[in-house]
């Protein structure tokens, strides 16, 4: 865990809604392609081949999974031409003179596409967590695929102790709300942003802080990087983009929640630390300072040598520096 400067360390102790994108931060991060159905008329190694020759002139993740389901398969690929990638929506091009698109279902109409008997089995993948991708050839819907990315072991520990400590939860997603509000009941989440696109992610950020809302933000991607910025801290991944770790507060090297957990109980211990420190300077030069400016020489003949007044100097930086070293036993 990296936190930049003492600023994010002190805010993390106020933080009381936590922000986190699902990818990466509550998931593994390795999408991979859990199901495949075919539209009547297709086979499904055809359609993971289409689908995967023009995923391959796209860096998401989720073109990653449908690309290693195909290797695996030991498909041929083909090259992509006339390849487009709207933000937050899907793939078009062309394939061996075949016009595809690949996306959502919202995307997939917005093309002119009708999904019709695919509908209700995307439902269903939907329903166990994994995200719905649709396929058109020729503008006729093809196939359906369901991507899953595997929980992170340690995420629901995580969840636990954040939710007990009274951190309110939001998981926030690109993905359809079935499919975020499964995978938050797995987790244990109450709230999801779903269906977020990605130049809408500050936003959310932004809503909740305009409730009065102390809002933390974690995210690992090159779209996440404005919300992290807004965020009263913003917590990027080790693994991340380098300009979502330039625009967080404090850096989670492992990528896992359980440092959110340990920086608010280090926050804590710090800010608690600081106060008293800042008690015991205030006593000394509270006592030592009326003393050595000759008050008490009037009545009691009292007056403070400069060796004394030295050490009461010395003994209040002792005092000081060794609270700050029980730091050292804070089990976070």
């Amino acid at each position: 865990m990296l936190i930049k400067n003492a600023e994010a360390l002190e805010r993390f102790e106020k933080i009381d809604t936590l922000v986190i994108d699902k990818t990466g931060t509550l998931t593994e991060g390795r999408p991979a392609v859990t199901a495949i159905v075919p539209a009547a008329g297709w086979d499904e190694a055809e359609v993971l081949r289409l689908a995967a020759s023009l995923e391959r002139g796209s860096e998401h993740p989720l073109a990653d999974a449908i690309l290693r389901a195909a290797s695996d398969r030991k498909l041929s690929l083909s090259e992509p031409s006339d390849f487009d990638s709207p933000v937050g929506k899907g793939v078009l091009g062309s394939i061996d003179g075949r016009r595809l698109v690949l996306g959502s279902g919202k995307f997939l109409k917005e093309q002119g596409v009708i999904t019709g008997e695919l509908d209700s089995q995307a439902e269903s993948l939907r329903t166990d967590g994994a995200t719905a991708i649709f396929m058109a050839v020729d503008g006729q819907a093809a196939a359906v695929f369901a991507i899953a990315d595997p929980i992170k072991a340690t995420t629901p520990e995580a969840v636990r102790l954040l939710k007990a400590e009274g951190v309110r939860l939001v998981m926030m997603t690109g993905d359809n709300r079935t499919t975020a509000l499964a995978v938050a009941r797995k987790l244990g989440i109450d709230e999801v942003e779903a269906e977020v696109l990605p130049q809408d992610k500050a936003a959310v950020v932004e809503k909740f802080r305009a409730e009065g809302r102390k809002v933390a933000m974690a995210g690992d991607g090159v779209n996440d990087a404005p919300a992290l910025a807004a965020a009263e801290v913003g917590i990027a991944m080790g693994a991340g983009s380098d300009v979502a770790i330039e625009s967080a507060g404090v850096t989670l090297l492992k990528g896992d929640l359980q440092g959110i957990v340990k920086a608010r109980r280090l926050s804590r211990a710090v800010m608690r630390n600081i106060r008293q420190n800042l008690f015991f300077a205030f006593v000394y030069n509270a006592a030592g300072v009326p003393v050595a400016a000759g008050v008490l020489y009037p009545v009691f003949g009292w007056l403070l040598s400069p060796a004394i007044a030295a050490a009461a100097m010395a003994l209040s930086s002792v005092s000081v520096v060794t609270n700050a070293l029980r730091l050292r036993s804070v089990k976070l």
